[in-house]
């Protein structure tokens, strides 16, 4: 099997995101046929035969990366990844609905509204891990402020000093809570993205097509989505 990822040809390459979607991932891929018994065993293996295809597991964030280039012909990870890394060419084919959560700007409770803090002290710091998502929001609404880059617990910022409200993704909010922040403005909403290389899409449109109807049906039929 090994030998085969680098060959033209073949299976199908699936990247699949590991992580907080991974469970969800694999239920709708069983729902469509594909195997997913040895991803889901305890192996430490990141490549597994999925009957059809090919599935390789990854970080979320790096699945744009391997698609774009060729290295995987399908891949699965959240629209926020997509956004932030919009850099990286992709078609999207299919909202399979599932690990839905919001991006938002959250403050400390008992801080003044964003706006009014901009209006009295002139420019905001936002720490984020999205920067080019929060630098767009910011933009379109005409607004300043110093973005911060942080890459481990963004809530942190607030509560130190180090910026004085945060840009990051939410699913209960509880998180927040627990650290004395509450959500002042919502960004926008995310859930995991079906995604194709575009010479894949083009040259092996039929098997790439056939997958993505097969997903988009059992994203439809999936509880609570519609």
């Amino acid at each position: 099997m090994f030998d085969e990822l680098r060959k033209p040809g073949g299976k199908l390459k699936l990247a699949v995101p590991r992580g907080a979607l991974l469970d969800d991932v694999l239920g709708l891929l069983d729902q469509v046929g594909i195997d997913t018994a040895e991803a889901r065993g305890d192996s430490r293996s990141l490549v597994f035969d999925g009957g059809e295809t090919t599935l390789v597991t990854m970080r979320p964030s790096d699945v744009p990366t391997y698609v774009s280039a060729g290295a995987a012909d399908l891949g699965i990870t959240g629209k926020d990844v997509l956004l932030e890394q919009n850099d990286r060419p992709v078609f999207e084919l299919v909202d399979l609905g599932v690990g839905r959560c919001r991006m938002v700007l959250a403050t400390q409770k008992g801080d003044v509204a964003p706006s009014e803090h901009q209006r009295r002290l002139g420019m905001m710091k936002i720490a984020t891990k999205y920067k080019r998502i929060a630098e767009q929001y910011f933009a379109e609404q005409g607004r300043q402020v110093e973005l911060v880059e942080v890459k481990g617990s963004i809530e942190l910022a607030p509560l130190v000093g180090l910026a004085d409200g945060i840009v990051d993704l939410v699913a209960t909010g509880r998180t927040l809570a627990e650290n004395n922040l509450e959500v002042r403005e919502e960004i926008l909403t995310s859930s995991a993205r079906l995604v194709a290389n575009r010479v894949s899409y083009r040259i092996r449109s039929e098997e790439v097509d056939d997958l993505a109807a097969r997903l988009r049906e059992a994203a439809r039929k999936a509880p609570g989505e519609s």
